[in-house]
């Protein structure tokens, strides 16, 4: 009996674990998948990535909404030339998870030329089966 009891907890811990690593590896293609879209101007996929109620707020300062910053883009006030994550830090919470990243990122926007080192935090939800981003916060960092 005792032995029954023990190997079901270990399945069920194996299942738990399974699953958080395959929201993790979900997750973290999620950031690839937005680091491309940014860098490469793919407005069709930034408007399947992004919730309708996105907050993306940079480390200027300045919060934008979805359209906002996706027209900042457009417009070419903003351009990425990389993205990359240096460190990726997944917390699963069910049908949400944060992303925790330190990035380095190049282009140039309305100030000019950046090549910035940041601290980014992205969360992330899980709508209709999809990992869309719902809040974006960078901080520069030395």
């Amino acid at each position: 009996m005792k032995r029954s009891v023990v190997r079901i907890l270990l399945i069920a811990a194996a299942a738990v674990a399974s699953f958080a690593a395959s929201g993790e590896e979900e997750i973290r293609g999620a950031e690839k998948a937005w680091a491309a879209a940014v860098k490469g101007r793919d407005f069709a996929a930034l408007d399947k990535i992004f919730t309708p109620g996105l907050i993306y707020a940079h480390a200027t300062g300045s919060i934008e909404s979805k359209e906002k910053y996706i027209d900042r883009l457009r417009s070419g006030a903003q351009r990425y030339d990389s993205i990359t994550h240096e460190d990726v830090r997944v917390v699963m919470y069910g049908d949400a998870a944060v992303a925790h990243s330190m990035v380095r990122v190049t282009g140039s926007n309305n100030a000019g030329p950046f090549n910035d080192h940041v601290m980014m935090m992205h969360l992330w939800v899980k709508q209709g089966g999809a990992w869309r981003l719902a809040a974006h916060q960078t901080t520069k960092v030395p």
